[in-house]
């Protein structure tokens, strides 16, 4: 892999990063409803979930699951009713101060991260569908999917961190009496990414 086939992927994943998906949505909402700790730690998940994919990736099982329909289709309704279920709790929640602490609702964002990005098979589409365009099979491919992958989750931690940045930002702006509305914004957004999720397919 030359210089230029990095360059060109990080340039390409960082604008596919910048598009809205079940990912960045449900970050903001974490972000929006729970602030930037929570933010961070759904980032960290959704990042998790992605070295996970790009690791199966990597090793041609990805393809496989997307090659049975069974497991696609269970995959993308886990992943449509557990977004539709954080959104309703999230839109349906009365307008009052957290319980939990914050270590944990990082450690529920950090969870329901991972479960959401684990549960999104247009993720296995997008690394099956980007490696191998990037990869050289004439060279060490090992070593070219773990720089690939590195670099792919270093430049999503830091599109989402600006999402963060912004949703945190948005947060303070409104102040603690629109607490209720910016929760029930969270939902909407978790909402309509189960909705996107729904019609996902593998072809």
């Amino acid at each position: 892999m030359t210089l230029q086939t990095w360059l060109a992927f990080c340039a390409t994943e960082t604008v596919l990063c910048f598009i809205p998906g079940p990912a960045v949505l449900f970050v903001v909402s974490a972000a929006l409803a729970r602030g930037a700790g929570a933010g961070i730690a759904a980032a960290l998940g959704i990042l998790i979930a992605n070295a996970f994919y790009f690791a199966l990736s990597g090793t041609g099982i990805a393809a496989a699951i997307l090659a049975s329909s069974e497991l696609f289709t269970a995959l993308r309704w886990i992943g449509t009713g557990y977004l539709l279920w954080l959104g309703l709790r999230m839109l349906l929640s009365r307008a009052k101060p957290p319980s939990a602490s914050a270590s944990t609702a990082a450690s529920r964002s950090l969870l329901r991260g991972i479960i959401v990005q684990g549960s999104n098979p247009k993720a296995l589409l997008f690394f099956v569908a980007l490696l191998p365009q990037f990869i050289n099979p004439a060279a060490a491919v090992g070593w070219q999917i773990v720089a690939l992958g590195v670099s792919s989750v270093v430049i999503e931690f830091f599109v989402l961190l600006l999402y963060i940045t912004l949703a945190v930002r948005a947060r303070r702006m409104a102040g603690t009496r629109l607490a209720g509305p910016l929760e029930r914004v969270g939902g909407g957004l978790l909402l309509a990414a189960g909705a996107r999720l729904a019609f996902v397919r593998s072809n």
